[in-house]
């Protein structure tokens, strides 16, 4: 529906769920509060995958795998943990917004992710930041 109405420039696209809680952080992103995610840059090494770059289209899913919005990377940047600032946590949308809170929440989320994968957090680890907008919603 959205290449039929919206017709992009290109039918490529990821499809996922955010990590953490899935359905809350969609609707942040559907109130438009949530403009910005942040990934390790380890783990997509790990999988194989390419980094998010401008551009890019995703399709956002709840935790049941159902589309929720189209959204499309308006900038990706690659920075070491310990330099994310308060303006990317802000655009998170979580919590209360501190970039404290995004620390805690990304570090005990980053942890456990790249312990599964047998890798380790780090302060100087990188971080993969995106910002991006709704273009579509169903």
């Amino acid at each position: 529906m959205f290449c039929n109405k919206s017709r992009p420039e290109t039918d490529e696209y990821e499809a996922w769920a955010f990590g953490g809680d899935p359905d809350i952080l969609a609707s942040l992103v559907l109130a438009g509060t949530k403009t910005a995610t942040a990934s390790a840059y380890d783990l997509y090494a790990y999988d194989n995958e390419d980094i998010p770059k401008p551009g890019d289209y995703s399709v956002v899913l709840d935790s049941g795998d159902s589309a929720i919005c189209v959204i499309r990377n308006t900038a990706v940047s690659v920075v070491p943990f310990k330099d994310v600032d308060e303006h990317h946590a802000r655009r998170e949308g979580e919590g209360d917004l501190s970039l404290e809170h995004w620390k805690e929440v990304h570090r005990d989320l980053f942890s456990q992710w790249l312990e599964e994968a047998g890798l380790e957090f780090s302060e100087d680890m990188p971080v993969v930041l995106e910002t991006f907008e709704v273009v579509f919603r169903p």
